[in-house]
């Protein structure tokens, strides 16, 4: 008989992810186990929220989280990442998908399962090219800003459930004006069991934090919708929740689809990529394991996959699941793996139970989810940090307001890619000062007291040099050392805080030697690193501008060209 030590070497050398299982310990499983069923009590009504968000049939967010669960576990390299439907991708879908599916629901249900699919393509794409560090494109600003967007959109989506009235298609303020407008025509029923499980899970949430609160209020709103007949008082139920599992497969899908769907499988990987990454870093960090972001890429291919071909819509890693996950106890990702286990069984035995579910307590679920989503204090600490970064969040929450989650999805990630680009092309560049007391050269503009020698002029640019920054580079190289006047007899320009430079860069500092040169001004460089250096040899820079030394402090140039040039010395 194979033992388990042996059938876990096996399947680590299947799947190289499942490490963990080589020094797997007995005692965890019973935390795994806990976690597991914890997990799942969370997860159901959860995914059956968020499916209605996406427009789905119920089934549509059990099968997601069923299928998809049965396969993350496998590849990812994160120990308590949990794999789900999350709000924002919900919101994506349903947003996206209804106007294309023009109010059929079969055509609605295989464009998700369809986009799944493609978001599955698109992460093994990722992980073939080990693009893992593309989520480090998108910076923390723009993420505030779209979450919070998406927390706003999300209760302008779920009031009107709440209040038993009927829902309108468009944006924000479309629908934040419907509901005002018709605010008085609320269903007392309705906002009686939806306030009350609202009052419920927000009181749960405080004083019972990350316990499957909304468990035991799905159940009490089951036997409420069961008991008290509440859609004779108007009170809309879930109704009927297929039993058993789905055909696997697609169907109905053609070619043309797949291009309008496309922009909207990319922003979904985009966004589950970002999460997943984060929340599998958040964890490592805690626990003290390493994340291997390529890793994720595998592990959410195989799950969107499952996902897809088993009618459900694109999965992520979500972050108030995997907090519910870890607080639990779980020790490994065996615990995703036996919380799948247990929607299995409910979707074969007991699906048939939910139908009584009224739809105002899943818009209450929604709801509280929504303020692990708005972070007022994220916000007030972007705008105290930067004007500039705020503005960005700003900018992504209001694209997601106006636009739509799509674009505003869209808009975040070009965003982050301006953001960078602006910071790459407009490098910081100041003039050097010595340091008093030290033979350390620093930033002379922002402190005055470091000081400028009075026939020195030394420059440093923060960043790599490259063709689309040189300009700007040579530009306000010469712009400072023409704010010193006309007693400058040597010129130092500081590559210590450049990492690489180009071909254009090195002929932009051919052009300010031979531009100083006829100014009858020196020019020497200083602490430039080996691959600076080697860039430098290979673009000819020394044949012409005589040899580059290692190891040159501001210092040392100072002294070798005062000492070559037999003047006293300017500085103390």
């Amino acid at each position: 008989m194979t033992s388990p030590a042996t059938t876990a070497r096996g399947l680590c050398s299947i799947v190289p992810a499942l490490g963990w299982l080589r020094g797997y310990k007995p005692a965890w499983l019973r935390a795994d186990l806990v976690a597991g069923v914890t997990l799942a009590a969370y997860l159901m009504p959860a995914s059956i929220g968020d499916a209605s968000l996406a427009g789905l049939p119920p089934a549509a967010g059990l099968y997601a989280c069923l299928f998809s669960g049965l396969v993350f576990w496998l590849f990812t390299s994160s120990r308590q990442t949990t794999v789900t439907v999350t709000s924002a991708i919900s919101l994506l879908v349903g947003s996206t998908l209804g106007p294309m599916a023009a109010g059929d629901p079969a055509r609605h249900a295989a464009l998700a399962a369809t986009t799944a699919i493609m978001v599955a393509v698109l992460a093994l794409l990722a992980r073939l090219f080990r693009a893992g560090v593309i989520v480090n494109f998108i910076s923390e600003s723009v993420l505030v800003g779209f979450k919070c967007g998406v927390a706003l959109y999300l209760a302008s989506s779920q009031l009107p459930k709440l209040c038993g009235l009927s829902g309108t298609h468009g944006d924000f303020w479309d629908k934040i004006s419907h509901f005002i407008r018709n605010v008085g025509d609320t269903n007392p029923a309705s906002i009686t069991i939806g306030g009350g499980a609202l009052v419920l899970l927000l009181l749960a949430k405080k004083l019972v934090p990350n316990k499957p609160a909304a468990l035991v209020v799905v159940i009490a709103g089951l036997c409420a919708g069961a008991w008290f007949d509440l859609a004779a008082h108007g009170v809309k139920l879930l109704g009927l929740v297929p039993q058993g599992l789905p055909a696997l497969g697609l169907h109905g899908i053609s070619r043309s689809d797949l291009n309008q769907l496309l922009p909207l499988a990319m922003a979904c990987f985009l966004l589950g990529a970002v999460e997943t990454a984060a929340i599998g870093r958040m964890f490592a960090r805690k626990h003290d394991y390493r994340l291997n972001c390529d890793q994720e890429f595998l592990a959410l291919a195989g799950a969107n996959l499952m996902a897809g071909l088993g009618q459900g819509f694109p999965t992520s890693g979500g972050m108030s699941q995997s907090l519910v996950n870890e607080s639990a106890g779980a020790r490994t990702p065996l615990s995703g793996f036996i919380s799948a286990l247990i929607i299995l069984l409910v979707v074969l035995f007991l699906s048939d139970l939910l139908r009584f579910l009224p739809q105002p307590v899943l818009a209450a679920i929604v709801l509280v989810a929504v303020t692990g989503l708005f972070k007022l204090s994220a916000l007030k600490h972007i705008w105290n940090f930067s004007r500039a970064e705020f503005s960005v969040a700003a900018t992504a929450l209001l694209g997601v307001l106006g636009s739509g989650l799509l674009m505003g999805v869209l808009i975040g990630a070009t965003l982050s890619l301006l953001l960078l680009l602006h910071r790459s092309m407009y490098p910081r560049s100041t003039e050097l000062g010595r340091v008093p007391g030290t033979d350390y050269f620093a930033d002379a503009i922002r402190h005055p007291v470091n000081r400028r020698l009075p026939e020195s002029f030394i420059f440093r640019s923060d960043g790599a040099i490259l063709y689309f920054n040189a300009e700007f580079v040579r530009d306000r190289f010469f712009e400072l050392l023409d704010a010193r006047g006309s007693g400058v007899r040597l010129a130092v320009f500081h590559l210590g805080t450049v990492p690489a430079i180009d071909l254009a860069g090195v002929e932009m500092l051919a052009e300010i030697h031979e531009t100083l040169q006829q100014r009858g001004i020196g020019f020497r460089l200083s602490e430039a690193h080996s691959g600076v250096r080697e860039a430098l040899r290979r673009a000819g820079f020394e044949k012409f501008h005589g040899p580059i030394v290692p190891d040159q402090t501001v210092s040392t140039v100072l002294e070798q060209y005062l000492s070559a040039h037999d003047k006293p010395r300017n500085h103390p």
